[in-house]
Parts: C-alpha cells; structure tokens; sequence
C-alpha cells in the first residue's frame, strides 16, 4: 500500500511570497487534488483555542439528556440537532450501512437574500441551545475566520487551475455555508457497532470545499485513494484538513476528485474513545450554474447544474427515514 499523496500547504508563503513560490504551491495542490482530493493547510491564523472552546461548549450540550436535546431537533441540512440515527452518510454513493454512529449540532449562514424562497431553503435563523450561551459567540467567530480562509483557499484553487484566482471566488459573493460539531462518542452511547455501521459511513463531500478540523483517534477518519484503498488520514494538529467535493470535482471537469472518505466506528480495543469534529462546508451563491471547465483543462464535460438544487437533492439522500 502506497501512503495517500496529501501534502501540507503553508498559507503563509501563498499570502506573502514571490510569483515562483506561489506556482509552486499551486502546482502542489493541482497534484494532490488529482489524486486522493485532500491536502492539509498550515499558516491559516485561526486561533487553536477558539476550536478547543468551541469543543468544550459542544460537549457540555452532547451530554445532555436526550429530552434537553430533543427540543433543538432538525432535518439534515436544516439547523440544531441531528440525534442518533439521523443520517447515513453512505446513502449517497448507494452504499445501505446503517445509520451512521454520531451526533451533530449544525449552523449555517444566514445573511437574507433577495429571493424569499431562497431565504426559507438556506437562510433560516440559527438555533442555538440556551443551556450553553457561550456557543453562539464562539461559533459565530469561528464561521467568521472559515469564511475568510475558505475566499483564500478558493482563490488559490482558481491558480492551481491555471485560470484567474476569482475564478470561484467570484460565486461566492453571497455564499451559503454548513458548518456540523460532529460528535463521536464511544459505544457506551451509542452501542456495539452494527456490521458495515461508521461512525459516519463511506461518502464524497457534496459541495465546493470542505474545511475540517479533526482530532486524532483509532476511530477516526480514513481516506480512499485508487492506489492504497482505505488509508488512515495524515494528522497534523496545527492543520485543517481541506478537500474538495462533488460540485468542485464536476465544475473541474473531473481534474480534480472529491475526496473520498469515511469515520470508523469505535475501535474494539478502545470503545470508549470519543472524538469531535468541527466541519466547514463553504458553497457558493443559490443560483450559481455550475459549468464544467472545458479541455484541456477539464476532463469530463458534465451537464450544468444548479448548485443549490444539486446540494439539496444530495442532502435529502442521506436522511435515513
């Protein structure tokens, strides 16, 4: 088994350095998004004690009983929280496992927009749990300095292409964006693991680029490459790890692959490992016709889609019930 080719990028010299560094980056990231479709990424400058805090509030909410939590209930895509038994993930690759072994809390943009249904589909008002205020300042900061990283982030991607840095940038002047505290707890929680069930099961992300910060754990996430297959994931803890989903994959014309992936469940000789994740989904603006790049460049020349109608569909896909 070959390791996964996902270099880490520092942000730093893109930011700041001379044309034949910023190339060379960007050659870098042209090749890792071509093969396992993740890279990790230093020198983002958000503060690694807001995301410990963030854990701490998320966690006092998890450890709630259930009927404290039930009140903040919502569909996937929507916003609170996703109980046991919401969502499988594998779903959207066709893939029946069970439901996947987790928790999430879940937020998202919601600046109005000028069309009312549009407002209703992806910018209704946050909810977020009165049993831990010190939450929404937190993450309101945190989304915050995910916004600013992921323009960045985009911007790079447009050179890495070869074509103008606003070349996604320029769809995300009024972007929508998920953003899930994503709790693993161990099987005193959630149970013994059901043959084929994941903490959460094999699936492509859906939209442009996902932004992850993870912890480490037997339990934890894994990713798929042609040449290796299943492959724990590369763990830097002053990293995010980044990749690209299946609109970005489609608007590259197949350049570049969605980032195959899966959490495995509690590992039988540590069960009651628990992890967090707080999960970045950036997307761009409802409405955006998503067109894929033409050849040379791209390789596959996908019908146009709608990226919000595409996002919900896949969306609904995986709500399990």
């Amino acid at each position: 088994m070959t390791e996964p080719r996902i270099p880490t990028i520092d942000l730093r010299p893109w930011l700041e350095g001379d044309p034949d560094t910023r190339a060379t980056l960007a050659r870098a990231v042209d090749e890792a998004l071509k093969t396992a479709g993740f890279l990790l990424v230093t020198g983002h400058g958000v503060d690694p004690s807001l995301r410990t805090r963030i854990r701490q509030a998320a966690r006092a909410f998890f450890t709630l009983p259930a009927e404290a939590k039930e009140k903040y209930a919502a569909r996937v895509g929507g916003r609170g929280w996703l109980g046991p038994g919401a969502e499988a993930n594998g779903y959207a690759e066709g893939t029946r496992t069970p439901p996947d072994l987790k928790e999430s809390l879940t937020f998202a943009t919601q600046e109005p927009f000028e069309d009312p249904r549009v407002n209703a589909e992806w910018y209704a008002p946050n909810v977020w749990p009165e049993e831990v205020p010190e939450l929404r300042a937190l993450c309101e900061e945190y989304l915050e300095r995910m916004a600013e990283l992921a323009h960045r982030l985009l911007s790079l991607l447009g050179e890495a292409l070869g074509l103008r840095p606003d070349f996604f940038t320029r769809h995300m002047d009024h972007p929508t964006y998920g953003f899930n505290i994503n709790w693993y707890p161990g099987t005193e929680v959630v149970g013994e693991p059901e043959p084929g069930q994941f903490r959460i099961g094999p699936h492509t992300d859906f939209g442009t680029v996902t932004i992850l910060d993870r912890q480490a754990g037997r339990g934890g996430l894994q990713i798929h490459t042609d040449e290796g297959g299943w492959q724990d994931a590369p763990y830097d803890p002053e990293a995010f790890t980044v990749n690209i989903g299946d609109l970005m994959a489609r608007w590259t014309g197949d350049r570049w692959r969605s980032g195959r992936h899966r959490v495995l469940p509690p590992p039988a000789d540590a069960p009651t490992e628990e992890l967090m994740s707080l999960v970045y989904f950036g997307e761009c603006a409802p409405g955006t016709i998503v067109s894929s790049v033409p050849a040379p460049v791209g390789r596959v020349a996908y019908e146009p889609v709608d990226s919000h109608v595409y996002l919900r569909e896949k969306l609904d896909s995986i709500t399990v019930g």
